[in-house]
Formats: C-alpha cells, sequence, structure tokens
C-alpha cells in the first residue's frame, strides 16, 4: 500500500470519528466567524455611538465564543485521538508482523532497526499524524468562516485579501514535494552516518590496531560532509515557507489597510474596516501560519516516516522459498559450518541421518558445537558445505510450521496464557490445549496460575515455568520435528522424563541437545561430539566403542547427583 493509500485507509476506517472532529471543529472556528461582526457592532453601534454597554455587550458574545472553542477544542482532541491510535496500533501491527516475516524467512535475522522503526519511527509518525489532522481540519474551518463572516460583513474585503491569500497557499503546497524530497535525503544521511559512527565505535579497538584510522575518518568525514549538504539543501526549500507565509499571511494585510480608502468611499464604517482587519490578523493569518508549520514540519515527517516505515516492512512473500516437507526424517551430508570466512569450523565434514520417529540425545562438553547443529537442523544457519535436508527439503527453505526449535532462555510474553500456548496453533479446542498441558505436565502451573485463560506476567515466572509453557506450546503445534536445544535444563529430572517421553510418544521426530545423563539412556540413539570426531550409536554402543564418552556419562552422573541432593534439602 502506497503512502497515501495507508493515510486515507487510516482515516476511511473511522466515520465516526470524522463526523465527531467535524462537529466539534464548527464550535472551535466560531470565534473566527464572530470577530469581525463583534468588533465591527461593537466599534459603530457602542462605543462611537456613545453607547458603551452595547459595546461591552458585543465584546461579551466574542468572549462567550471563545468559551465555546475551547470545549470544541477539547473534544476535537479527543476525536482526533480516536483516528490516530489505531492508525498507530496498525502500524505498529505491520512492522512487528513483517519482523517476525523477515526474521522467519531464510538467510534473514532481526535487526535493531525493527525495533527503532517500532518505538521513534512510529511514535514520530503518529505525532505528526495527529498534528497534520489538527492544522489541516483547523485550516479549513477557519478559511470557512472568516470567507462566510467577510461576506456578511463586507462583501468587498475578500476582492482583497483573497487573491493574495490563495496565491500564498498555492506558493507553499507546490514546494511540498520538494521539501518532502529534501527532509528525506536528509533523513537517510543521517541514518548512514548513525550506523557509521555506531561501527566506528565499536571498532576502535581494531581500527587502531590494524593502522586504518586514516582510512576510516576520511570515510566518517565523507559522510558528515553528505548530512551537512542534504542539510544546507533542504534549508533552502524551507525558506520557501518564509515567502509563502510573507504572502499569503501578511501581504493580505497590507491590501486591507491600502484598501481602506476604497471601503469607506463604498459606505463601509470604521469600525467595519477593524472588524475585517480582524478577521485577517486574528484568524485567517494565524490559521495559515498554523498550516505552513503543521504541513511544512510535521506533514513532511509524516510522509517521510510512514514512506520509510512501509519501505522497510514490506517483505517478500515466502511461497516460493517455504516448502512443505514430506516428511520430518533429517539428512546431514558433509556439513562443514564456521561462524566466519576465516574461523576454524565449528562442524566439520559431518554426516547423520535421524529417521522420521527417531529420538535422538546429542551429547558433547560445552562450546563444541551442539546448538550449531540445532541451528543448522532449523535452518536458522546454512552450511559453508554440504546439505541438511528435512523430508527431502533444504532446511532453509522449509516452511516454518514444519519444526520447533526451544532453546535454553523459553520465551513467554505478555497477555493470556492461552495466547502463549496457541501461539503456534491458532484455533486450538480446550481440549487439546489441556490434553497438552497435560502431556508435558504443566496442569499443575496452569492450575496456580489461574486457568488457561489467566494473565501472564512474564517476569513473575521461574525459568522452569518458562520452560514448562514453551514446552507445552510446542508440543501443540502441528509441527512434525522438534528439536530441544537444553529446553528442560530448569526442570527437575522427573519433570524432563515427562516432558521428553510426550514428545516421544506423539510420534515426533525429537532431537535434545541433553545435559543429563538420563536424556542419553532414554534416546534411541546418541550423537556425541568430543572435538576430534562425532560418534552415534546407541548408549551401550558408545559406552563400549567412544574414547571419553564414559567418563562423560560419569561426570553427569555426578552432576545429577548433586541436583537430587540440592532438591531434596
Amino acid at each position: 500500500m502506497t503512502t497515501g493509500g495507508f493515510l486515507w485507509d487510516a482515516l476511511r476506517r473511522e466515520p465516526r470519528m470524522l463526523v465527531r472532529i467535524a462537529f466539534w471543529s464548527v464550535l472551535e472556528a466560531s470565534p473566527a466567524f464572530v470577530i469581525g461582526h463583534a468588533i465591527a457592532r461593537a466599534i459603530d453601534d457602542g462605543f462611537a455611538a456613545s453607547r458603551p454597554w452595547t459595546g461591552m455587550a458585543w465584546l461579551a458574545v466574542l468572549g462567550a465564543a471563545w468559551l465555546v472553542a475551547a470545549f470544541g477544542a477539547r473534544q476535537v482532541m479527543l476525536a482526533v485521538a480516536g483516528v490516530v491510535e489505531p492508525f498507530r496500533d496498525r502500524l505498529l501491527s505491520q512492522i512487528v508482523h513483517a519482523t517476525l516475516r523477515r526474521t522467519a524467512a531464510p538467510l534473514e535475522q532481526p535487526r535493531s532497526s525493527a525495533v527503532a522503526r517500532s518505538t521513534l519511527q512510529v511514535e514520530l509518525a503518529r505525532d505528526a499524524f495527529a498534528a497534520v489532522i489538527s492544522v489541516v481540519r483547523s485550516f479549513a474551518f477557519t478559511v470557512a468562516s472568516v470567507t462566510l463572516g467577510m461576506l456578511t460583513l463586507v462583501p468587498e474585503v475578500l476582492w482583497l485579501v483573497l487573491p493574495p491569500f490563495c496565491a500564498g497557499v498555492a506558493l507553499f503546497l507546490l514546494s511540498l514535494p520538494a521539501l518532502a524530497r529534501r527532509q528525506r535525503h536528509f533523513l537517510l544521511t543521517d541514518e548512514r552516518n548513525v550506523e557509521v559512527f555506531a561501527d566506528v565505535a565499536g571498532g576502535l579497538r581494531d581500527i587502531t590496531a590494524c593502522g586504518a584510522e586514516d582510512r576510516v575518518g576520511a570515510t566518517a568525514e565523507a559522510r558528515v560532509a553528505e548530512q551537512a549538504a542534504a542539510g544546507r539543501a533542504l534549508a533552502r526549500v524551507t525558506a520557501m515557507r518564509t515567502l509563502s507565509l510573507s504572502l499569503g499571511g501578511w501581504l493580505p494585510v497590507l491590501a486591507l489597510l491600502a484598501g481602506t480608502p476604497w471601503l469607506l468611499r463604498r459606505g463601509a464604517d470604521p469600525g467595519v474596516v477593524i472588524g475585517a482587519l480582524a478577521y485577517v490578523t486574528q484568524s485567517l493569518t494565524p490559521a495559515f501560519g498554523g498550516l505552513v508549520e503543521g504541513l511544512g514540519v510535521s506533514g513532511v515527517r509524516l510522509l517521510v516516516s510512514l514512506n520509510r516505515i512501509l519501505e522497510q516492512s514490506r517483505v517478500p512473500a515466502l511461497g516460493p522459498r517455504a516448502t512443505p516437507a514430506a516428511g520430518a526424517d533429517v539428512t546431514i551430508r558433509g556439513v562443514t559450518f564456521g561462524y566466519g570466512p576465516h574461523a576454524d569450523p565449528v562442524i566439520a565434514d559431518l554426516d547423520l541421518r535421524v529417521d522420521e520417529g527417531d529420538h535422538v540425545a546429542v551429547l558433547g562438553p560445552s562450546g563444541i558445537g551442539k546448538s550449531t547443529l540445532a541451528a543448522l537442523i532449523t535452518g536458522i544457519v546454512v552450511p559453508d558445505a554440504g546439505s541438511v535436508l528435512v523430508g527431502g527439503v533444504p532446511a532453509d527453505r522449509l516452511e516454518p510450521a514444519a519444526r520447533v526449535l526451544i532453546p535454553q532462555e523459553a520465551y513467554v510474553f505478555r497477555g493470556s496464557l492461552w495466547d502463549n500456548l496457541t501461539y503456534l496453533a491458532p484455533g486450538s479446542s480446550e481440549r487439546a490445549v489441556g490434553q497438552a498441558v497435560e502431556a508435558v505436565g504443566m496442569a499443575a502451573l496452569a492450575d496456580r496460575l489461574g486457568g488457561h485463560r489467566a494473565e501472564l506476567d512474564p517476569g513473575s515466572l521461574s525459568a522452569g515455568e518458562r520452560q514448562l509453557i514453551a514446552l507445552a506450546r510446542a508440543y501443540l503445534s502441528p509441527a512434525r520435528l522438534m528439536i530441544l536445544d537444553e529446553a528442560t535444563c530448569h526442570l527437575d529430572p522427573a519433570a524432563e522424563a515427562l516432558a521428553e517421553s510426550a514428545f516421544a510418544d506423539r510420534g515426533t521426530t525429537l532431537i535434545v541437545v541433553a545435559h543429563r545423563i538420563s536424556s542419553a539412556r532414554r534416546a534411541q540413539r546418541v550423537l556425541l561430539m568430543d572435538g576430534t570426531r562425532v560418534w552415534h550409536g546407541t548408549h551401550a554402543e558408545l559406552m563400549r566403542d567412544a574414547p571419553g564418552y564414559a567418563e562423560l556419562v560419569g561426570h553427569w552422573r555426578a552432576a545429577d547427583f548433586d541436583h537430587e541432593r540440592e532438591s531434596v534439602q
């Protein structure tokens, strides 16, 4: 959707609020109509005619109009909020959706710029949208009120006021596209500057070590010069606003003063001329100044920021790249992977076959590459060499719903327990949710929290409780491949055994990055990564054939014993 289409759709979605804005704007603009008549009558029929009470009465009418306008302005702001807040929520939802889609897309990783867009730029667009609605509405109703007031007071004034006023408005509107382009260019150069200097600040030690101070400094200086040039170009276009305001806001005043003798010859009283002057100086010129300031600043800011948000929120459809798998078997052929072109490979020339429905435990010391293997199987990273296939489909092109990876730090978001559990399986029935909760041993936690519909505060949950919720969420999902990357490390051995057995009984292909020897014993096969080679086989086979496996088992037995002893104490 284009920027203009997005804004129009935001207005079209709230017709009742637009009617409220129009109604209360009429009351807010009442002083713009009353001021000329009140001043003219107060002077001509009151003070100049030696009837001060009549003059005071007309001024009281003007004061009452301002009271009505103040109440109308309050109601207008509330109605504007009724349009702007849904606009903000929709924009934020689009950014979050696009960020999640981009994260799910192959070879894409979430970036910090998504966080900036979801906070600073969205709030900027929301505030600018509110300002634009307010100033355009105020300008339109004020001009209409002033025009009607002049027509009923002294129509000849319109010939003096409207031509320069319309010329100033036209000049300002014609300058807006150039102003938007310059503002956008300035914003882009500012963003590039932030990126460059963030990289420089983070790499100062490396820059110094490599002797690259001059080259990096020249690059940074070029970026600063580019932004300075963009700022000067923006300033030149911005000067058009001052010219427009002078033409449309103050030239009508001079024309009215110069035309006063002509108005008097046509029968206008002095009070009428002063009233007409009040129309221009107290209503028309301030309204035009508000329009120039509002559209020239907030309007351009809205177009630029919204255009940037919509551009960066467009994500290519996953259709051609996301492919349904024919099964949940995993085939790894000759896979090598390292974090960087010059880094030693974490995994080298790995071959592995996991049949559908298998239960495999992955063991090895910390930092050996177990989590990297889990990331390769789920397609989060792609191998430098070799292939990873899930159901015959490359892991990085697999449709997201085909597999679930639960990391050690399980994520629970603020909301209801139901929303957390059904996030990967929307439309689940109460019975299905209850079965998933019961299967992974989360029933007691659900009861303590207040049931499936209870609201959650993630900060009040322990690490183990968050893991139970993540396990139930994965169990409820339609995925046929589950990777538990130390996803039960905060559970006691009994709870861990129950959760792993639930996934195994479900018929799921289960790969467990294990942290207890009991997980290895429950698995059909064990994969041992010891830094020199990868061993795989049953627990008994590795105890017999793999050097270091028995030592690792002994270490884990001691750790499990200490854990159980601490739990008893």
